[in-house]
């Protein structure tokens, strides 16, 4: 093939993918993304033994003063962001509201096909953080807690997992899928430390444990 032809297709090619590269970008994460990976354990146990042991106080909690949910991108609110995230195949309308998709729950192990089986689990519960710290937020702070997508603090889980969960710390509830064990300590570590929250004691405990494991 003369050379000016393969420059042609070459360039054509590049442009081409670029192309496919920006549409990716407009129609926002891929279907293949999840929970944004947390740290290692080894950092996991650094950032714990850093963190600061106290009692914490639910006095004053209340779920609406963390903000749910808020636009992220285009159409898409925190939830739709992360259902397309953490799907497979995942179609949305003009509202990014799913209509189609197939979502493995890392919690359970379980497969769903429709959105409306799942919850958008907050690792760190909105009332753990209000005990460990965030009740000394903003409400603008406390927004950008409840919707952090950028951090290892929202995922997509069977929604009756989620609600025996609850707003319970990993002393007192872990995932049922124990393979998920270490990614959950090190993520909730991670949200923790990033956010400057607190750990009682059992909670430490038990993320020490855990992590040693790790």
């Amino acid at each position: 093939m003369p050379k000016v032809y393969a420059r042609r297709r070459l360039s054509i090619l590049a442009a081409f993918t670029g192309l496919i590269a920006m549409v990716g970008l407009f129609n926002g994460p891929t279907a293949s993304a999840a929970l944004p990976t947390p740290v290692s354990a080894a950092t996991a146990r650094t950032y714990l033994a850093s963190l600061t042991v106290a009692t914490e106080s639910r006095t004053g909690y209340d779920r609406d003063l963390f903000p749910t949910w808020i636009t992220i991108s285009g159409t898409c609110n925190t939830r739709e962001y992360v259902l397309k995230r953490d799907g497979s195949n995942v179609v949305t309308n003009s509202a990014c509201t799913a209509t189609s998709g197939s979502w493995y729950s890392v919690y359970d192990g379980a497969t769903w096909t429709a959105a409306s089986d799942l919850d958008i689990d907050h690792l760190v519960p909105l009332a753990e953080a209000w005990d460990s710290g965030a009740s000394a937020w903003t409400t603008a702070q406390r927004q950008a807690f409840a919707n952090d997508v950028t951090r290892p603090q929202l995922i997509a889980v069977t929604d009756n997992v989620n609600q025996q969960k609850s707003d319970q710390d990993p002393a007192e509830w872990m995932p049922p899928l124990s393979s998920y064990a270490c990614t959950y300590v090190r993520a909730w570590v991670q949200v923790k430390y990033y956010y400057n929250l607190k750990v009682d004691s059992a909670e430490k405990s038990k993320l020490s444990s855990v992590l040693s494991g790790c």
